[in-house]
């Protein structure tokens, strides 16, 4: 048999004066967002945008720069094959001489008379007497060395191009190439 509910204390109709008053409260609440919020989102929402655009453009001017370091590491290797190529070729004879603008590597051999200069950080060749052209650019600094060995004459160039970038900790660009002629080699 079923127990008869109990019964709050109280008559019915406080009951339901109560529960209407507590529904009336809950819909007398502003429903939304104040101004004030959305302006604490926006500004917010700003924030984290500024620091993404930021974030996105270092990282664009860091690939940059890698791919130029990179561009100008492939052509110094290319332009040091050519020279060991040249140096190794060179079977009249190899000098180095001061000129006005720096010192002048003359090559002579199979390929015919061949310089070599450094000036305004560019490297320049010359083939026979035509005109100097641009071999590398964005140099910082150059030299020849003849390096005397027991029984072979090596030639060393030592290469250093400018950085990409100039923020600390950046990479530098060195290079050291070697040849042997078997040219009888005056200095």
């Amino acid at each position: 048999m079923k127990q008869p509910r109990p019964k709050s204390p109280g008559n019915g109709a406080s009951v339901r004066k109560a529960t209407a008053r507590r529904y009336r409260w809950a819909h007398a609440l502003p429903k939304g967002y104040t101004l004030i919020e959305m302006l604490v989102y926006i500004s917010i929402l700003l924030v984290l945008f500024g620091a993404g655009y930021a974030v996105l453009f270092r990282c664009m001017e860091d690939s940059s720069a890698l791919r130029g370091g990179a561009e100008d590491i492939a052509d110094a290797l290319r332009v040091g094959e050519n020279w060991r190529a040249d140096i190794r070729a060179a079977r009249n004879g190899i000098r180095l001489e001061d000129g006005d603008d720096g010192n002048v590597l003359l090559l002579s051999g199979s390929r015919g008379h061949i310089s070599y200069r450094f000036a305004h950080n560019t490297i320049f060749r010359r083939v026979e007497t035509n005109d100097w052209s641009p071999m590398l650019i964005n140099v910082k600094a150059s030299s020849f060395v003849r390096d005397r060995r027991s029984r072979v004459s090596v030639w060393r160039w030592e290469l250093e191009l400018l950085p990409r970038t100039a923020r600390p900790g950046g990479i530098r660009p060195l290079f050291t190439f070697q040849a042997v002629s078997s040219a009888t080699s005056n200095q």
